[in-house]
């Protein structure tokens, strides 16, 4: 008898009559969301999109899942689902500094400068110590031709961090657009040794050798810049060419 019903059993599994409980088998949350961080670094950002909004479907109130879907459309240039994104993650973590300086970098890309300085700003409030928010908040007041206090800002971002390569990228533009050639070289060439493989950096100096009419420089900078893969304003490069009498 016992024989009989083990046998009925093994039956019943082979022809899938039992259904097995397969929830048991279903990824947790923080598998979901190690998975979309992986994919993420990996630069697949779709599938890292995905991970993150199952993550979520299971746990709505996870706020690192939204900060790091916002982060993934971000890089994905969905703007708009980014902001969305780093707005309920600070609904749900709204004394995160960071949250509220990365969608102010969103806000930035959609060319929204007054929001995205208020989120800096907020960040700073938060921590007065975030290096990186003074140096976006710096930039976004350069773009704005608020000089002094786009230096001010870059400078604190500088004496927070003495290696913030993207910084002193940012105070030498600034210093630039104030013709400020001097300062402004000096500053670049201060990134380049931090990093010499700062494409920026060189795209950015040459044209400030341009306006010194050092065309030699400006012309070995294009090239490194190129070399490095950043791409330099061809309207640039072709005012360039005809100060040196290329292609004429």
């Amino acid at each position: 008898m016992k024989k009989s019903r083990i046998l009925s059993i093994l039956f019943l599994i082979m022809t899938g009559q039992v259904v097995l409980n397969l929830n048991s088998y279903a990824l947790t949350t923080k598998e979901y969301f190690d998975q979309g961080l992986v994919d993420g670094q990996q630069g697949n950002l779709t599938q890292a999109v995905e991970n993150f909004t199952k993550a979520i479907e299971i746990d709505p109130d996870y706020p690192n899942a939204y900060y790091n879907r916002g982060l993934a459309y971000y890089k994905q240039g969905s703007f708009d689902q980014a902001i969305d994104d780093y707005t309920k993650a600070i609904e749900k973590r709204p004394t995160d500094p960071v949250n509220y300086n990365n969608r102010g970098n969103a806000f930035d890309a959609q060319g929204n400068l007054d929001q995205a300085i208020a989120d800096y700003t907020k960040a700073i409030q938060l921590n007065p110590n975030f290096s990186d928010a003074y140096n976006n908040r710096g930039f976004d007041y350069t773009k704005e031709y608020n000089f002094e206090q786009a230096i001010s800002d870059l400078n604190k971002s500088i004496e927070l961090d003495p290696k913030h390569v993207t910084a002193y990228v940012n105070r030498g533009i600034a210093f630039a657009k104030q013709r400020d050639f001097t300062q402004a070289i000096s500053d670049l060439n201060k990134a380049i040794e931090l990093d010499p493989k700062y494409g920026k950096a060189y795209s950015n100096r040459a044209v400030v050798y341009y306006h010194m009419n050092d065309y030699n420089k400006a012309w070995a900078d294009v090239h490194k810049a190129d070399e490095l893969g950043v791409e330099v304003n061809q309207i640039f490069v072709q005012r360039l060419m005809q100060s040196m009498g290329i292609g004429e």
